[in-house]
């Protein structure tokens, strides 16, 4: 078979001096950081739907990249041509992993059972690949947002029969995640939400969607799913506002259903930013809670309230990711690059260029996030500023050895208590910046 892209050579690592476009800077798939290779700290996965589907278009414009691949859109031909330009991609880059929606896969028929007939037809083409290559799937999910049924949502709909598709859709997609191999099955609820509270019963959908939660998790494991089901967080877009807001609101939503042995989360750092937070803090939140699970690696625009999808160049954005990845012991998913090229960046070179941009940005975020744990200033800094809690009443108070009478009566022979310790937040801001910039 002919190459796809025959331009393109296998992307080697050439280090930081590097001027070549097409050659890693930082991403040095062996090099051991923290006991591990870098390739095993950050398992990078290929997002299908915008590498091999999205042409650029947006509401204003027409597409101005040509991802046909050799073949007419909208056939099989043409699934299979993403399959093969998938794999070819990916090898060149040495990624390991991708992740699919449904649709992307295939042309959507107007029957079900066509559709899933072809989804039968196209996975078996991607298990040959996936046997010749080595390549894994990293997570599976159903596209339950794009088709007008879903104008209202899946879980959250008003239609008992669009409830039952949508079910359909997961349970196919459940059985192709199981066949592909899949470490996981997202929920991403595109447009599980409201866009008035006027015509809205927000407990009667909160309620289904938790229901087919529960129904997807009985019938993943009754047919051999052993990964982790993930809720992907995100505010709002395309709805006006989304019943998974942010990490915090999609865990108390998974602890109230008792969803809370199978689900874990899937952070995206635009997401986290549109709901007013950094990525660092949805990552935070979902770690202290024992849910952080996999990451959509990419970034938004801070100028524009909505979701650019942007390949990530943010180096302090990755840095502290990866610091809270690292502090957490690692990821049960991987490093999904949901992101997209810009629609002025068309070519084929752009499509490899955008990769290097991102591997590159998280491996250099992974080696300045090592340094910071081994610098040791800003863990030891922390550890300090809550060392009150240590001895004495401190120490009782985070032993559960108190009440409120002997905390009032020390507070009594005290007078008055000195004012905390500084924060030094400047000071630590100076290490971070040392850090990254300094050496």
């Amino acid at each position: 078979m002919s190459e796809i892209f025959p331009n393109i050579k296998k992307v080697e690592f050439e280090g930081k001096n590097s001027k070549n476009p097409l050659a890693f800077k930082y991403y040095d798939a062996d090099r051991v950081i923290m006991g591990k290779p870098m390739r095993e700290h950050l398992p990078f996965a290929m997002a299908w739907w915008h590498n091999l589907c999205a042409c650029g278009t947006d509401m204003f414009g027409r597409d101005t990249a040509d991802k046909s691949f050799g073949a007419e859109k909208g056939t099989m031909d043409h699934a299979k041509a993403k399959v093969d330009a998938g794999f070819e991609f990916m090898q060149k880059l040495g990624i390991e992993y991708f992740c699919f929606h449904d649709v992307d896969l295939v042309p959507e028929a107007d029957d079900i059972k066509e559709t899933n007939r072809r989804l039968d037809i196209i996975t078996d083409y991607i298990l040959e690949k996936m046997k010749q290559t080595g390549i894994k799937c990293l997570w599976g999910t159903a596209n339950m947002f794009s088709n007008p049924r879903f104008m209202n949502g899946a879980g959250s709909t008003n239609s008992a029969d669009v409830y039952c598709f949508a079910a359909a859709q997961i349970k196919k997609a459940l059985e192709l995640t199981v066949k592909l191999g899949g470490k996981g099955y997202v929920f991403w609820g595109g447009r599980e939400g409201y866009e008035t509270l006027l015509n809205t019963d927000v407990k009667f959908e909160q309620e289904n969607i938790a229901n087919l939660m529960k129904m997807a998790v009985e019938y993943g494991r009754s047919i051999g799913f052993k990964g982790d089901f993930y809720i992907e967080p995100k505010p709002k877009e395309p709805m006006k506002h989304q019943y998974d807001f942010d990490a915090a609101t999609a865990i108390g939503f998974i602890r109230q259903y008792g969803l809370d042995k199978d689900f874990k989360l899937n952070i995206e750092a635009n997401h986290a930013t549109l709901a007013g937070h950094t990525f660092q803090h949805d990552l935070r939140i979902s770690a202290i809670n024992g849910m952080l699970g996999s990451i959509d690696a990419n970034q938004g625009d801070y100028l524009l309230g909505w979701d650019t999808d942007e390949f990530p160049s943010n180096v302090y954005e990755a840095t502290m990711c990866m610091y809270e990845v690292l502090k957490a012991g690692g990821l049960t998913g991987g490093f999904n690059f949901d992101s997209k090229t810009r629609r002025p960046s068309y070519t084929e070179e752009d499509m490899f260029e955008a990769y290097i941009l991102g591997m590159d940005t998280f491996a250099l975020g992974l080696i300045k996030a090592a340094e910071i744990i081994e610098d040791g200033r800003i863990d030891n800094f922390v550890k300090e500023r809550y060392a009150s809690f240590n001895e004495g009443i401190g120490k009782k108070i985070r032993e559960g050895k108190t009440n409120l009478c002997e905390l009032a009566e020390a507070a009594e022979e005290m007078g008055a208590p000195q004012l905390p310790g500084s924060g030094r937040q400047e000071y630590l801001n100076a290490v971070l910046n040392d850090i990254l910039f300094g050496r």
